[in-house]
């Protein structure tokens, strides 16, 4: 990992041997974590905690990750620095703009590490299942030539959500990476929709994979 950003430093120092301590991790598949050289991660979205989730075990690899975020967050007094010292990349959601897209672009471009939330919103199944992405992911995949990594995670569906807090200790949180996938063969058709729907639904099929199976073992008290 490059010299830590101060704002990053500080999260590093101070928040993540916090909820390090405070939850119950498994954290499967680190290895596929690249050391360095721009990675594409595409997570799936049950609850406001999953950036924390998703960080943790990013950080644990050694890397930082730059999140899309929807604008609204840097309206946030509190939030705003730490979105703009951390470097995250604000999305106005239904609008269309491909600023996000170019500035996921430029992130990869350097070497760094890009998360997208395909959903763009907590997931609205009652099972808590991811829903069907939109094509952003896609658009950066095909037009920057990179992989994607999925990152799955469960257990944060009772953290940090509209209802409840569920801050229990010791609660288990699960992260697993999948096999990076690798959309090559359609490279120079990123413009086209049925392209673009088919590399997203394969990203949400392999995160929707890798959330059964940590649902099917996942421990019966925190269920």
């Amino acid at each position: 990992m490059s010299e830590p950003e101060p704002m990053y430093r500080l999260i590093e120092v101070v928040l993540r041997p916090a909820i390090g301590w405070w939850f119950s991790w498994q954290l499967d598949g680190m290895d596929r974590v690249p050391a360095g050289g721009p990675l594409l991660v595409a997570g799936n979205h049950v609850s406001h905690f999953d950036p924390l989730a998703h960080g943790f075990f990013l950080s644990r690899a050694g890397r930082r990750p730059r999140y899309l975020a929807k604008s609204e967050l840097w309206r946030n007094g509190f939030l705003r620095p730490v979105l703009d010292g951390t470097h995250q990349i604000p999305v106005d959601r239904g609008t269309g703009r491909s600023a996000p897209v170019d500035a996921a672009v430029e992130s990869l471009q350097r070497g760094e590490v890009v998360v997208f939330y395909p959903e763009a919103t907590t997931t609205r199944n009652p099972d808590h299942t991811p829903m069907q992405g939109k094509t952003g992911i896609a658009r950066v995949a095909l037009r920057w030539g990179v992989p994607v990594l999925p990152l799955a995670l469960w257990g944060t569906h009772h953290v940090l959500q509209k209802r409840e807090r569920g801050l229990t200790f010791g609660r288990a949180i699960w992260v697993r990476a999948g096999n990076p996938l690798d959309f090559a063969e359609f490279a120079g058709r990123g413009e086209e929709p049925a392209i673009l729907r088919k590399v997203t639904d394969q990203v949400m099929a392999e995160l929707a994979r890798l959330v059964e199976e940590m649902r099917q073992a996942y421990p019966a008290r925190w269920a």
